[in-house]
Order: structure tokens, then sequence, then C-alpha cells
């Protein structure tokens, strides 16, 4: 059984169960009878002469209330099973109400389209030149294994495109998102900053440092540098250019 079912209707189960309770309750109890006692037989005949005085009141006899029987609830307790149900019939109520409210509100939140800002060229030139900066140190860096130093350094690629709003697709491939990210998507917002062709040296490398099972020499690391400083330039003058316009 799917728990959120169970989750949302355990309320009205309960308050199912504790009306029959109640009701087996109210079925299975008895009020005790009051006993009268019996007429004397032997009670002497007095006749009634007229008089002038009134009559004497009789005083009657508190009757004698017995015992509950054995099978009787008493009172407190039935008061206290209607109250204890009224409260879970309440209970109840509230939670399917606030179950239904809260996935209508669910729903509409997600049928409403969310709008992407749209972000400057310029902008998000500077915050790829950024990512580009971190790779080229750690391309520099020759204690470092150049497989590792290319992958990481196009792993930034993809988080400055992702920071700047480029979707992920389904059939994406392994260059596709950063592509993506210098072409520009009009759909997410994110405006062209750069010809797609200008990675193409870098992701080559990329793929090779990825996927290649032979050594990743200092060749390598050589192009990829040479591939991310080419891209650098043609960012430089872009952020240059959105600067002088400010």
């Amino acid at each position: 059984m799917d728990l959120g079912v169970l989750r949302r209707w355990w309320p009205i189960v309960a308050v199912a169960l504790l009306l029959t309770a109640a009701a087996l309750a109210a079925g299975h109890s008895t009020i005790g009878a009051s006993r009268i006692p019996p007429v004397a037989d032997n009670i002497p005949y007095v006749p009634d002469y007229p008089t002038g005085e009134p009559a004497p009141s009789i005083p009657v006899e508190p009757r004698d209330v017995g015992p509950p029987t054995s099978g009787s609830i008493p009172q407190w307790i039935l008061t206290a099973a209607f109250v204890v149900l009224g409260l879970a019939v309440l209970v109840a109520i509230g939670y399917a109400l606030w179950t239904v409210v809260g996935g209508a509100l669910r729903r509409t939140t997600r049928a409403i389209p969310t709008q992407r800002s749209r972000r400057s060229a310029e902008g998000t030139a500077r915050e790829v030149m950024a990512a580009l900066d971190a790779g080229l140190v750690e391309l520099d860096d020759r204690s470092t294994d150049p497989r590792t130093a290319v992958i990481a350094c196009w792993v930034r690629l993809e988080e400055a495109a992702e920071e700047a709003g480029v979707p992920r697709l389904a059939g994406d491939t392994s260059t596709d998102l950063v592509s993506r990210l210098l072409r520009g998507d009009p759909a997410a917002g994110v405006p062209a900053i750069a010809s797609a062709d200008v990675l193409d040296g870098f992701a080559q490398v990329y793929r090779e440092a990825r996927y290649a099972t032979h050594t990743v020499d200092e060749r390598m690391r050589d192009q990829a540098r040479a591939a991310l400083r080419r891209l650098r330039g043609e960012l430089t003058s872009l952020a240059a250019t959105g600067e002088g316009q400010t």
C-alpha cells in the first residue's frame, strides 16, 4: 500500500472506528430501574368519616433506588467518549480540508510558468572567464595530473553553464551543455557569448581525457591551455565592450 494514501486516509478510518465503538457502547448500556416498595397486604381498613378538618397529607417515602446493574455504563464514560469522538471528527475534517487545499495549491504552483530573468551577455562572459581563469591555474600547475586537470576545467565550465541558467537536456552529450552556453539559449534567456567552434579544440581534448584509455600527456595539457586562452580572449573583448557601454 502506498504510504501517501495511508497517511491521507488514516484520520477518516480512525473516526469510523470511534463511531463504531460508540455505537456498540450505547447499544450495550442499560438504565437502572427504580424499585418501588411492595404494598403491604395487611393494612387495616380505616373508614373515612366526614370531618371539617383537612385530611393529613401522607408523606411520600423516597424510592429505593437500587445499585446499577452489571451491564450499565457510567454516564461520565459516555460523555467522555462523545467528546473524544467529536474532537476526532473535527480533526479528521480539518485534515481532509488541509490535504485538499494543499494539493490544489501545489498543483496551481506547478502550473504557473516561472519566468527566468534574462541575463546580459557581458555578465555571463565575466562568469565564464572566472571559470576559465581557475582552470588555467590548474592546467599551469605541472604537479597535477593532466587528465585530472582537463576534466576538472571542463566541469567548471558545466557549472558555469548551469549557473547561467542553461538547462541540461536528457539527450545531451558530454559537450552539449557548454556548447549551448557559448552559442546561447534563447528559450532559457541565455545570450550568446562566443562562437561555438572556439571550444572545439578543448572539447576534443576533454573527450579524449575522459574516455580514452591511453595516457594523457603534457602535449594534451598544452592543447587544452591554448584552447582555453583562445576562448578567454574572445570573452575578454565582449566583457570590455559591456564595461565601456556602462
